[in-house]
């Protein structure tokens, strides 16, 4: 069944009052907007209440409840919305690289979207995390730096991987120099794919969302994340001031003040990585 998006509600949502045509600078300020205004967090994993990729419930707890979700939540909500305005989108799968060497093989559980714009391929991500870009980036563009209104970014080619098809790697640059954020091949990634990608994140025993909290937005200057208990406000260079939080009752203030996530007092996130008794 076609899913036609609430685009009043959405752009209400995020902030955008520009046009609604299928170009560059809209492109950009949808997507600069989203990662601004709806936080990436997988806080209902936490609370054993699973993910939900139909289109009408990501759009209610995206867009009219005002949560925030992760990757499949976000992007494919963006590949409806981006469709609706008249783009040609195509979303495709990742492996999310982040702090992990290049000899580990990390699971397959990434989306983002390929943009096709006058003929040329580009890349729309709001959902990885506290490394979301936030302006597209051009897929046709090797080894070279491309601006964003935050981190630097560029795309690189390590060559074929397995015989089987070129690697690429969307890689973020930060005072100390270049880091991987994922993994791709440009295989598109389909809803099935995006559905079994869901269920291992939500719910394998070793998806890293089952024994942390995380929680990220970009700011007008840089970004601000919380992982665990430790509260982080990054600059654009990656250089950041930390405040380790001290009770659960200071980590709901902390999502309501920094994120728009309101739960009632009391609530808990069951996760390993809240030690609160090293708090005590």
């Amino acid at each position: 069944m076609t899913f036609t998006p609430d685009l009043d509600a959405y752009f209400a949502r995020i902030g955008h009052r520009g046009p609604r045509t299928a170009t560059l600078d809209v492109l950009d300020a949808v997507v600069h907007a989203h990662i601004q205004r709806i936080p990436f967090e997988a806080l209902d994993v936490l609370l054993g209440r699973g993910v939900d990729l139909d289109p009408a419930a990501v759009e209610q707890k995206l867009v009219h409840r005002g949560r925030g979700g992760y990757c499949f939540e976000h992007n494919s909500y963006l590949l409806h919305v981006l469709r609706s305005l008249g783009f040609a989108v195509t979303p495709l799968s990742a492996r999310v690289r982040v702090q992990r060497p290049r000899e580990f093989t990390p699971p397959r559980t990434h989306v983002f979207l390929r943009v096709e714009l006058d003929g040329r391929p580009w890349l729309a991500d709001v959902g990885v995390g506290a490394l979301s870009p936030t302006a597209a980036l051009r897929l046709d563009v090797e080894d070279q730096e491309q601006a964003t209104p935050h981190e630097p970014r560029r795309i690189v080619s390590a060559g074929p991987w397995g015989g089987l098809a070129s690697r690429y790697f969307h890689q973020v640059r930060f005072a100390d120099g270049w880091h991987d954020v994922y993994e791709f091949t440009g295989e598109e990634m389909p809803e099935i794919d995006r559905d079994v990608g869901n269920w291992f994140t939500s719910s394998h025993p070793r998806s890293h969302f089952r024994d942390r909290l995380m929680v990220a937005r970009a700011t007008a200057d840089g970004r601000v994340v919380l992982v665990n208990r430790e509260l982080s406000f990054r600059d654009r260079t990656g250089v950041a001031r930390t405040h380790v939080l001290a009770s659960p009752d200071e980590l709901l203030a902390v999502l309501a003040e920094h994120f728009d996530l309101h739960f009632p007092p009391g609530t808990r996130f069951p996760c390993p990585g809240l030690d609160w008794a090293c708090a005590a």
